[in-house]
């Protein structure tokens, strides 16, 4: 008798579809993981749908309504493993700026009728909700490193993802320090690595899409970004509220400064 194929399902919340694209994205890639897996439930690539449980569970996007509250629930009861993908499901994405701010004054001003938008008063990530197993950092994530991850729990094995920091990266480019040579504010010492350090190529300083490293010391970075750059404390509150604005480390960072 064969043997039944691992059941994958890939979910949405508050998000642009990145994430899901990245998947779409690695093409020969998929070609070979539709082959070991079954495809369940996936709206991004197709109307097909089977009814779980999953054997594992991708989920994009952040928590930001009161049905997104219930739905996450019903799918982590019904997957094995439950991986979230990219930014806004593992940090709460851009939309968590609204965190900040009385999320009721903006729905006054944007829609007509803002009685009809029933919505939390923050965007928060997955975990905040239910266990997740794995978290892939990146906005977009990076395709190999998420073929790596499902190959992972496949075959029953950790994944093989760097927590160290963008810099490393640099070095193995053999780029030179953006904030050294030329005085750039970058996110690279307290970022996790994953992009390439593709804005470092072009002479930029990194944003930080893949979020905070391990242990990332950032007050060390925004002291040397502010005594030695001249960055003033609102820019530095603006740079730690990006892409991964909730994310611990970044949003008690954000706040110090926001304070003094």
């Amino acid at each position: 008798m064969a043997k039944k194929k691992p059941k994958l399902a890939v979910w949405k919340f508050a998000s642009c579809d990145g994430c899901q694209l990245s998947l779409l994205d690695c093409e020969d890639e998929l070609l070979a993981i539709a082959g070991a897996i079954d495809i369940a439930y996936f709206p991004e690539a197709t109307k097909a749908e089977v009814k779980g449980p999953y054997d594992i569970s991708l989920v994009e996007g952040s928590i930001t309504t009161p049905h997104d509250a219930e739905r996450i629930h019903h799918i982590r009861r019904a997957s094995s493993v439950l991986i979230t993908i990219g930014a806004c499901a593992t940090a709460g994405g851009i939309q968590a700026l609204r965190n900040y701010k009385n999320v009721h004054e903006f729905t006054s001003i944007v829609y007509a009728h803002p009685e009809y938008i029933h919505t939390l008063s923050k965007s928060t990530p997955i975990d905040d909700h239910v266990f997740v197993d794995f978290e892939l950092r990146g906005c977009p994530i990076n395709k190999y490193q998420l073929i790596e991850v499902i190959s992972a729990f496949l075959f029953g094995r950790k994944p093989n993802i760097p927590n160290y920091s963008l810099c490393m990266e640099c070095k193995r480019k053999g780029l030179p320090c953006v904030m050294v040579a030329h005085g750039t504010p970058c996110m690279g010492p307290i970022t996790q690595a994953g992009c390439g350090a593709i804005c470092p190529s072009y002479n930029r300083g990194c944003y930080s899409c893949f979020g905070p490293k391990e242990a990332p010391n950032t007050i060390s970075l925004s002291e040397w970004w502010y005594e030695e750059l001249g960055v003033m404390r609102e820019d530095l509150v603006r740079a730690f509220r990006t892409f991964n604005a909730y994310a611990e480390p970044y949003r008690k960072e954000s706040e110090a400064h926001e304070r003094k």
